[in-house]
């Protein structure tokens, strides 16, 4: 079993120096908009996946007028007590270390405390851009096999690179086209190998998001999904020949996994055509629970669960069901944060588990 007992925060966005005990399964955080809730639940995640939920820039995870922030966090995974502190020191490479030790490579840390988080702005992942679609599958992906982590951050180091290079190039006989070869060869078999793992993912995420979606909706309505992506119809090498003139007019590579994503459908219609707020939201759960089962699944151990802010997108059904399931069918540990304390109380007691409040 995952677990979190404590983590301390230094100068971390609106902590002076905070530090927090868990002793139950469920931990309840209340307390007025401003004062931290979801902060604390970033600082978390942060301490699993060596970055913030919300923003990729580490500045912004500054307290006001300090140079920078320290993270510690006692995990225990399996008997293991797990350390785990973070330092970032401004412009100075941010140190991780694991029980003293420090990495070398921060996506080494991913995986090892899996994590899934549960925020208001998530619905992006619905309404919003491919973008919010591929960073989801990259997520869960990289915390299930690090050799994909690995293949992800080579695929996007080449494509910068040839991003770089097509900027310059005038003509598709400039004499920049020889080492636009040379990362073409480079590129193709690392996206051929992500298109393939991708491919296998969502085959074994979507029926999961069909159940739970059907759970959560009681069976009143069908979801499916399906994954989009250029290299379904043909092979890469091909794609991106066929597309280098237009890259080159473009200034920018048009064919690949970075262009990925994943189509959602209501009974056989577009789902973001026709689906209601309601079922937005349904189908956000799905996919955030087909998250969480299926990292249990690969590790053996139901990972952390951050809820933010819930109570305030889910009528009181859904919450029921939502809280049932995270709580009583499973052993993870579950941080929830909330504006009301009574309301939250009242959730948890109905669920006869073991929790603790903490009142910011």
């Amino acid at each position: 079993m995952l677990g979190l007992g404590k983590i301390t925060l230094t100068h971390f966005k609106n902590y002076e120096f905070s530090s927090f005990e868990f002793p139950q399964q469920v931990t309840g955080i209340c307390g007025l908009n401003g004062r931290g809730k979801t902060n604390l639940l970033d600082a978390i995640y942060y301490c699993c996946f060596t970055k913030s939920y919300f923003t990729n820039s580490d500045a912004l995870n500054v307290h006001f007028n300090k140079e920078g922030f320290r993270l510690e966090a006692a995990f225990y995974n399996n008997g293991k007590d797990q350390q785990v502190v973070c330092i970032h020191r401004g412009s100075v490479k941010k140190e991780f270390l694991l029980n003293g030790i420090p990495y070398e490579k921060l996506s080494a840390h991913i995986g090892l405390l899996p994590v899934v988080m549960i925020a208001p702005d998530d619905i992006e992942l619905i309404t919003g851009t491919s973008e919010s679609r591929r960073r989801f599958i990259d997520t869960v992906m990289s915390q299930v096999d690090a050799a994909y982590l690995l293949e992800l951050i080579h695929y996007n180091k080449i494509l910068q690179q040839r991003n770089s290079l097509l900027k310059k190039m005038d003509t598709v006989e400039s004499g920049s086209a020889t080492v636009l070869d040379i990362l073409d060869e480079q590129l193709i078999p690392v996206g051929s190998s992500i298109h393939s793992k991708r491919k296998a993912f969502l085959q074994e995420l979507i029926p999961l998001v069909q159940e739970f979606y059907q759970q959560i909706s009681n069976y009143a309505e069908k979801v499916s999904l399906e994954y989009i992506s250029q290299l379904n119809h043909e092979n890469f090498e091909q794609l991106l020949k066929q597309n280098r003139q237009k890259d080159i007019l473009l200034q920018r590579s048009n064919a690949g996994v970075h262009k990925d994503d994943a189509g959602f459908l209501l009974n056989g219609q577009p789902f973001k055509s026709i689906a209601s707020q309601g079922q937005r939201k349904s189908l956000l759960f799905a996919l955030k629970l087909a998250e969480f089962e299926l990292l249990k699944r690969h590790k053996g151990f139901s990972p952390l669960l951050l809820l933010d802010d819930v109570f305030e997108k889910l009528d009181a059904q859904r919450m029921n069901q939502l809280l049932h399931w995270v709580c009583n069918e499973n052993s993870g540990k579950v941080f929830i944060t909330d504006t009301h304390r009574e309301r939250l109380e009242s959730a948890l007691e109905k669920l006869n588990v073991a929790f603790s409040i903490i009142e910011l």
